[in-house]
């Protein structure tokens, strides 16, 4: 007869499940990324000027979670390679805005659908109600520890 796991154990098991988990899904995404010639930040980056449109760096840092020294060596080099372009903002000369250029555009609209595939075809092993499950169940777990 087996023996059932305790509560304690269940929530060790998780985390150890989660984070393994976790650990495969981002090393997939790491190598398809490298494979189009990026760091995930850089493409973080990319991605989130592509669907947003123009930034302030300090949002930027925000959104993809980077310190503000991070996130200049990261647009500096995005820069050199022509990805996008750093404007001053005319209202507030302080505040930096950055602008994705037609090269960088032109590889996102490369790139992007195949890293969505690529996504979807990690993900392609749960059907559609596990994923909304999974998505409810992280998000309820996320929100709890927010309190």
């Amino acid at each position: 007869m087996s023996n059932p796991m305790s509560g304690q154990d269940l929530a060790l098991k998780s985390l150890v499940v989660l984070s393994r988990a976790n650990h495969a899904v981002e090393e997939k995404i790491r190598e398809d990324i490298r494979a189009h010639g990026l760091n995930p930040t850089e493409f973080a980056v990319l991605e989130l000027l592509y669907h947003k449109g123009e930034q302030a760096i300090q949002r930027i840092g925000e959104k993809i979670l980077l310190s503000s020294g991070s996130m200049t060596y990261v647009i500096d080099k995005l820069e050199k390679k022509k990805y996008l372009f750093r404007t001053r903002c005319p209202e507030d000369r302080r505040i930096i805005n950055v602008r994705i250029t037609e090269e960088g555009s032109a590889l996102m609209d490369e790139i992007f659908p195949r890293h969505q595939a690529a996504i979807q075809e990690m993900f392609s092993v749960l059907d559609d109600q596990e994923k909304e499950t999974f998505i409810a169940m992280l998000k309820k777990l996320g929100l709890s520890l927010k309190k």
